[in-house]
């Protein structure tokens, strides 16, 4: 088959396809299959939008059976069945386990509808504009997510001013030695500082486009403080980080934090299908009927996949509990990484960590030189100096073995090709 269509029909905008130049055909848990037969180990997963690997028999099972029973394709927001059944799960699996009393508010179908919906909100409940967002951080690419976007590349894109955020320094953006928890608190409570006051704080708890930068209990502790302090909404953005990616269900738990709004979206449908939702307290409910809307807030299909994934995967504890050895994997690989280039070294947690190689230009070599071997992985960071592993959670112990070998080969290559052209 000829693919010039591409070329001549679909936009310039696209990008995964120039890293990955090969048409996939079939998918099925962490493997890619293209139309020569090739197999491929995915250690993308559709950016953790398919933290349970492709075609999960059940989920499957369950949307063909809607599907062969005339199940409501499309609902808007009117009540249906699957609806209610995934609400019920999701309040029963999810939030009554962890004491969250959260509403939950069916969004667009993409993450950064999701955050759109989170930084509107905050407005309205304070009364005022300025939302904090952080450096390296990635929201989305609509006008007010990318506003609080820090990649400069993406924020190009929107062709006009970007207001109304305030970006000030993550955990660790000056260096380990620098304590950016101290120079916030400052800028909010000198009066001088030319900072408004926030209706909201934007974070991340590991940045995923920004280069995995993991924030540290103590540091999220004292955003939410000052937060509290200042009257301010805390926005955990737990797009990517959230449902198991770092281990447990939400990137927070365990940290003593309370987020008042959590954006959901990628793996929330279980299936890769479009879900976002937006988790609020309910205090902070005071929409209007139809005030923040959009057609595609009713995917039914996805809501029965998220219940399944939900019932098989979080109602017991096995599954979170067979995390842990999965990312012991994912770190004794990439540290076999790490070991291989000079000042190398490890970042984010959990399942969702990656290696700063120092180098853009290094970086996409070995990623480049690892799909010719047969693994699909991919660059993040501020340079994109980081190989990043988003392999579903549900890869096996073996093809996170083969994946690494095939990793530390192409680092082989890609460092000898380095060397050369540093030489030169």
């Amino acid at each position: 088959m000829t693919r010039d269509i591409y070329t001549r029909r679909e936009s310039e905008a696209r990008s995964y396809c120039r890293s990955f130049p090969t048409s996939f055909v079939k998918a099925q848990g962490s493997i890619l299959t293209d139309d020569t037969g090739r197999e491929f180990i995915d250690f993308l997963a559709g950016c953790s939008s398919l933290n349970y690997g492709h075609n999960d028999p059940d989920m499957k099972a369950a949307l063909i059976d809607h599907l062969m029973a005339d199940g409501v394709t499309h609902g808007l927001d009117m009540h249906t069945a699957q609806k209610e059944a995934f609400l019920t799960a999701f309040e029963d699996i999810v939030l009554a386990p962890r004491n969250m009393d959260h509403k939950v508010m069916m969004v667009g179908p993409t993450g950064t509808n999701a955050v759109e919906a989170a930084m509107k909100l905050a407005r309205k409940v304070t009364g005022r504009h300025n939302i904090v967002a952080f450096t390296n951080g990635f929201h989305g690419m609509t006008m007010g997510a990318l506003a609080a976007t820090g990649n400069s590349g993406k924020r190009a894109g929107g062709g006009m001013p970007l207001q109304g955020v305030t970006h000030l320094p993550f955990e660790g953006a000056f260096g380990p030695e620098v304590d950016t928890l101290k120079q916030i608190e400052f800028m909010l409570d000198n009066p001088s500082s030319g900072l408004d006051a926030p209706a909201a704080f934007l974070v991340e708890p590991v940045q995923g486009e920004g280069g995995l930068n993991a924030a540290s209990a103590d540091w999220l502790r004292g955003i939410a403080a000052l937060a509290k302090k200042h009257g301010a909404l805390l926005i955990l953005d737990d797009i990517q980080a959230g449902i198991g990616r770092t281990g447990t269900f939400f990137s927070f738990e365990e940290m003593g934090i309370d987020p008042d709004l959590i954006p959901l979206a990628k793996s929330l449908s279980g299936f890769g299908l479009p879900f976002a939702a937006l988790l609020v307290k309910p205090q902070h409910d005071i929409w209007k009927p139809a005030e923040h809307n959009g057609t595609f807030r009713g995917n039914t299909h996805a809501f029965v996949t998220a219940r399944v994934a939900l019932e098989k995967f979080w109602k017991q504890n096995a599954f979170q509990e067979s995390l842990k050895d999965k990312a012991r994997a994912v770190e004794t690989g990439l540290s076999s990484i790490a070991d291989m280039v000079d000042g190398a070294f490890l970042k984010g947690r959990g399942l969702m960590r990656g290696v700063d190689v120092g180098s853009g230009a290094l970086a996409g070599a070995i990623c480049a030189e690892a799909f010719k071997r047969g693994l699909i992985i991919e660059t993040s960071g501020a340079h994109d100096e980081v190989v990043k592993v988003l392999a579903p959670l549900t890869t096996t112990e073996e093809q996170f073995a083969k994946g690494f070998e095939i990793l530390r080969d192409a680092t082989r290559v890609a460092l000898t090709n380095h060397n050369k052209i540093a030489a030169e």
